[in-house]
């Protein structure tokens, strides 16, 4: 037919041609032909593939136009493309479509409407084609599988399946079965239908034959077991317990592990482990309490999941979570509250601290202030109308098989302020000030006041009085301006417990009574001890000193003397022998000095001779022993020498030493060995001499040294020599020495009375110092302000006064002896 057009388009290009040269064109008189052709008359196309069309018009056209087999005109889209021009207009279809199947026609429309078109058959038919079909496809065990093969064309296919090589026949009874939708179904279908099967398609008409294998895979939901269910394990100890599942399924599980509706995730505390043959593993470390109870491992896989419940019990070491001290008013109730927990759950008991005191559930003590009562890890202590007594710590424990706990708490008990001290009488006078001290104990601390005839005295003070607070306690300070500053004066305590009130009282103070009772006693040449009583009323002050007036009988200055500190005992130095003194005493306190005691008389002791001297001795250097002499009374003149006679207990002769008497050690030398002496000491003043001392010592015998090697083996003779030259050198020191003690002579002597003539002139001047140091010190303080104003602390005292050649009187502390 495409042959038959090509013919007709010549014959009909051949007349024109003839006509176009015959009969020159203004000449023609015959309208021309439209002529339209298709370049194809039929075509066949399978579905997805993509054709155009070629519509060609002899003539002159003024609209060139497509129609489809509906019979509506073609507007270009995505799948159907117009490439227009005068005479030529191109179709392009692409990825057809059955439903593109028809006549589709070519139509040419002339200037005066007359119109000529072509057509062409278009036969669209569906190639054999397997959609979407999936592999492996997988199904669970036991169930009915449909293994899905989802072939089209056009003709309708013929499917077979085949499985390792053969083909499947359906038989009866089969559980295989091909679906009128050409699935495969398999009932209840196991591990053993898993593998490749072939679904294979074809067209007879056209020789199309295709195929495709589609792997099928049988699932197996998980199998789960536990070896062990139920677990023990102790809190707080650092234990750790381990819990095992086995599972098996296909394809292999996924274990997981879950507590309380969470999935546990691997951290420090829990370790997870997967092991070959489905063991799955749980380490719960460092156990606590709060790791008790249920756990559950889960195992999953595309054909199901299985859990299985696992418990832990964990025993808890008793732990004290609640106890707090507690604040009571002094007389009403205190309650006490201790909460413990643990597993199992602990037994609580209380202890008292201040006397180790123990209480348990439905203890009761005898006055019934204390009560315990308890229920489940609760224990409640009451104490009823508390007191300062109950302040303090208290202890709880609580107590189980596992162990035990215990923690403290302190009862602070708040109480109206107490004043701490009952000394409320204070003494002064115009011009001094006193300290009133108001000591107060109370919780919470309290807010003190001094109040004067109803008024408030403030912080800043006035002119003559001071505040001045401190953590429970408050000093007024008063200076006493005239008689209006004496009286009553009110301290006020306040905190939010109540308030209390107490008096003090400024009285004026007076001088001291005259002391009493004055003595004489240890009267010696130079030396008198005045002893005598407190007197009976201090005047309101402590006595800040004594007085002493001492002088000789006749018409004499008296000399002031003062004791250190309240010392009721004075010794006196520097008298003048055989003298009758005159002595008094009178108190000094801080208002002034008071009366004179009576007076009394005493008479030093006349000069005489010294006593004899005391003696003490120890072995010395070789044949040498020394004496330590210690003075005595010197009977009011200095010891001019010590007189040393010694000898043997076997000799009639003595040998005599004289010592200065200024000296208290005598070297005995050189003396026999292993014998006794005897020894006489005599001490002589200006006077005579002192009745002697006797004293004896024995001298051991002569130290061995025979035996031992010579000092001088493996010297040389220069070193021999050397020691040689020492020994006679010491040998002229000691005859040096022996001359000095025995003869007072020699060069040891010479340079002694040098140094000694130079010491006598320096000694003076130092003694004129000492003297005026002693002087100052003498002077009278000031009393320093004390808190205890109107205390008194009397107590004996003892100071050693120093009759200077100038009759002036100086104190020596050094020698001031309590």
């Amino acid at each position: 037919m495409h042959g038959n057009n090509i013919k007709s388009v010549q014959l009909e290009l051949t007349i024109s041609l003839f006509f176009f040269f015959v009969f020159p064109p203004f000449c023609l008189c015959i309208p021309a032909i439209l002529q339209v052709s298709i370049s194809l008359n039929k075509v066949e196309l399978s579905v997805g593939e993509s054709k155009f069309f070629i519509c060609t018009v002899i003539g002159e056209p003024v609209r060139l136009e497509w129609y489809n087999p509906q019979g509506e005109r073609i507007v270009p889209s995505k799948r159907m493309a117009l490439h227009t021009e005068t005479s030529r207009s191109r179709l392009i279809i692409y990825n057809a479509i059955v439903e593109d199947a028809g006549i589709y026609r070519c139509q040419a429309t002339e200037a005066n409407g007359r119109t000529a078109e072509a057509s062409v058959v278009l036969e669209i038919y569906q190639k054999l084609t397997f959609r979407d079909i999936q592999s492996p496809q997988e199904f669970r065990y036991g169930d009915t599988a449909e293994v899905v093969c989802d072939v089209i064309s056009s003709p309708v296919p013929e499917v077979v399946w085949s499985y390792q090589g053969r083909e499947i026949v359906e038989e009866h009874p089969s559980r295989l079965k091909v679906l009128t939708n050409n699935n495969l179904q398999i009932h209840h279908v196991t591990k053993a239908d898993e593998g490749v099967y072939r679904c294979e398609a074809s067209v007879e008409a056209r020789g199309e034959i295709d195929f495709v294998d589609i792997a099928v895979v049988v699932n197996v939901p998980p199998v789960l077991s536990v070896s062990q269910q139920s677990f023990n394990a102790t809190a707080d100890y650092q234990e750790s317990v381990t819990f095992m599942c086995i599972t098996s399924g296909s394809p292999d599980p996924v274990v997981t592990w879950h507590r309380k509706g969470q999935q546990l995730e691997p951290s420090d505390q829990y370790i997870l482990t997967q092991l070959e043959g489905g063991h799955s593993m749980l380490t719960i470390r460092n156990i606590h309490q709060g790791d008790g109870g249920f756990y559950y491992c889960k195992s999953t896989n595309k054909a199901g999941s299985q859990e299985r419940e696992l418990f832990l019990k964990v025993f808890v070491q008793p732990h004290i979570t609640q106890l707090k001290n507690v604040t009571a008013v002094e007389g009403s109730a205190a309650m006490i509250s201790c909460i413990a927990e643990g597993e199992p759950l602990p037994d609580i008991s209380w202890r008292r601290a201040n006397d180790g005191r123990t209480f348990v559930d439905g203890d009761k003590s005898q006055d019934g202030r204390l009560e315990v009562r308890g229920h489940h890890g609760k224990s409640v202590l009451t104490i009823n109308s508390v007191g300062l007594a109950d302040l303090g710590r208290f202890d709880c424990e609580a107590l189980s098989r596992i162990g035990g706990h215990q923690k403290s708490m302190f009862l602070d008990i708040e109480y109206i302020p107490k004043f701490l001290t009952n000394h409320t009488i204070y003494y002064s006078w115009e011009g001094n000030p006193v300290n009133i001290s108001c000591d107060v104990m109370s919780n919470p601390p309290a807010t003190l006041l001094w109040r004067r005839e109803h008024f408030t005295i403030s912080a800043d003070g006035t002119i003559n009085m001071r505040v001045h607070n401190g953590m429970g306690k408050s000093l007024l300070e008063v200076t006493p301006m005239s008689d209006r500053d004496f009286g009553r004066y009110n301290c006020t305590a306040r905190n939010n417990i109540g308030i209390r009130y107490q008096e003090f009282i400024l009285a004026q103070a007076d001088v001291p009574s005259n002391p009493y009772s004055v003595r004489l006693s240890a009267i010696s040449q130079r030396l008198a001890t005045v002893t005598f009583m407190k007197p009976d009323s201090h005047g309101g002050v402590p006595i800040g000193y004594y007085l002493v007036q001492y002088k000789e009988v006749g018409p004499q200055d008296w000399k002031d003397a003062r004791s250190h500190s309240v010392q009721t005992t004075v010794v006196l130095t520097g008298l003048e022998p055989n003298t009758t003194y005159e002595v008094q005493v009178a108190a000094v306190n801080g208002k002034g000095q008071g009366e004179f005691s009576h007076m009394e008389t005493f008479q030093t002791l006349p000069i005489r001779e010294p006593s004899p001297p005391a003696v003490h001795g120890q072995r010395g250097l070789g044949k040498a022993y020394k004496l330590g002499l210690i003075k005595q009374d010197d009977g009011g003149m200095p010891i001019v020498e010590y007189i040393i006679k010694y000898k043997t207990d076997k000799e009639e002769q003595w040998m005599t030493k004289l010592i200065p008497g200024s000296n208290d050690l005598a070297t005995l030398q050189p003396l026999q060995w292993n014998t006794r002496y005897e020894v006489e000491i005599t001490a002589r003043n200006v006077k005579g001499l002192s009745e002697p001392t006797f004293y004896q010592f024995f001298m051991p015998q002569k130290p061995d040294i025979t035996g031992k090697k010579s000092l001088f083996n493996g010297l040389g003779l220069g070193a021999v020599v050397g020691l040689g030259l020492g020994a006679l050198l010491l040998l002229l020191v000691l005859v040096d020495i022996s001359c000095f003690f025995l003869r007072h002579c020699g060069l040891l002597m010479c340079i002694t009375r040098t140094l000694c003539s130079k010491n006598t002139v320096t000694g003076g001047k130092g003694k004129e110092m000492e003297e005026g140091k002693a002087a100052y010190l003498n002077a009278t303080p000031k009393l320093p302000l004390k808190e205890e104003n109107g205390k008194e602390s009397l107590k004996p005292d003892t100071i050693e006064i120093k009759l200077q050649g100038d009759h002036s009187i100086h104190a020596k502390p050094e020698d001031s002896k309590a």
